[in-house]
């Protein structure tokens, strides 16, 4: 079953921002829709994918109705979210039928490792049973995949007086580690729609999901956190507020990542724009995440123009490249 294609005219519109969390709800301290379009209107962002790990996270009809109540009438039409992922028969079936059903539904997100909120699928074996699932429910959409194998988290090794032992925490081998298993899993299930990698941090797994490109609907995108900031820059006061998940890496990694994207071998730009109040940023939980819409000045004037990324080429990693994938 195919959905009806979202028509939108992006002629006269700015940005595709396809990876934010705008709260609200449980976390409306945090942030509300009506204030992330606000801040993201600041930036030239037109239009938000948002991320389902809310409070409480939305995985169900009911839970997605309540959501879409909370959508100012101005920007209905540029407001989509992901409904979130369970191995739940049931759960996937129900937020199957929401993805044929609600124009704003924009994909499926899975999270294979816990991040913020409640929302995940830790185990191999559960991540496996959601593809052949989806296979059998004719999903033919975008499953984004949040993806970092636990068993190879080491939070002993944090240290919050030492902000960069997040990225020992959190180490790049999970990233790489998890990406093979999400392209085996897709692969075994004969998935039929596209399977996406959200905020690399590791020029090895941007490398990995090119080689799956041969035989897999894949894609990737990379944040503007990731590709201006190091693991060294949370060594400076208030490194905590450069806490993110995925950790950021080592310049010598983020200087691939930089590369890659010149070469088109990341997909798109995306946000994973994600605040907390610096109470639970800068003291226990130590939270992840960044506001990184602020960044994208940042990116159209200096690094792109470094990098010798034309306008051109700006509007397809910021736009029209999103559009594509996800039949807008």
């Amino acid at each position: 079953m195919r959905r009806k294609i979202v028509k939108i005219d992006y002629e006269d519109i700015g940005m595709i921002d396809p990876h934010v969390h705008c709260r609200d709800q449980g976390w409306a301290y945090k942030d509300t829709i009506e204030h992330a379009f606000r801040v993201a209107e600041q930036y030239g962002i037109s239009t938000l994918f948002d991320m389902p790990n809310n409070s409480p996270p939305t995985t169900s009809q009911e839970r997605l109705e309540e959501r879409l109540k909370l959508v100012p009438e101005e920007y209905k039409g540029r407001y989509f979210t992901y409904m979130g992922v369970t191995s739940d028969a049931h759960q996937l079936q129900e937020a199957v039928r929401c993805y044929f059903t609600y124009e704003e539904v924009i994909g499926l997100k899975m999270f294979a490792g816990h991040s913020v909120g409640d929302l995940s699928v830790p185990e191999a074996s559960d991540q496996q049973r959601v593809y052949i699932l989806l296979r059998a429910l004719g999903f033919d959409g975008v499953l984004a995949v949040h993806s970092e194998k636990e068993s190879f988290f080491d939070p002993e090794k944090w240290i919050p007086d030492i902000p960069s032992s997040h990225n020992l925490v959190r180490p790049p081998v999970a990233e790489i580690e998890s990406v093979y298993d999400q392209i085996k899993f897709a692969k075994e299930a004969g998935f039929l729609g596209t399977l996406h990698i959200p905020h690399v941090s590791c020029p090895e797994t941007v490398e990995i999901v090119d080689k799956a490109r041969s035989f897999l609907d894949i894609t990737c995108g990379v944040t503007p956190h990731h590709l201006l900031f190091s693991n060294e820059d949370m060594e400076t006061d208030n490194g905590l507020l450069l806490k993110t998940n995925p950790p950021l890496r080592d310049r010598k990694r983020r200087d691939k990542l930089r590369l890659q994207l010149k070469q088109g071998l990341i997909d798109w730009v995306e946000s994973d724009h994600a605040p907390h109040p610096l109470c639970e940023k800068l003291d226990p939980p130590y939270l992840s995440g960044y506001p990184s819409q602020r960044l994208y000045p940042v990116l159209f004037s200096e690094l792109f123009p470094r990098l010798g990324i034309s306008k051109e080429e700006a509007i397809k990693l910021t736009r029209d490249n999103i559009i594509k994938v996800f039949d807008l």
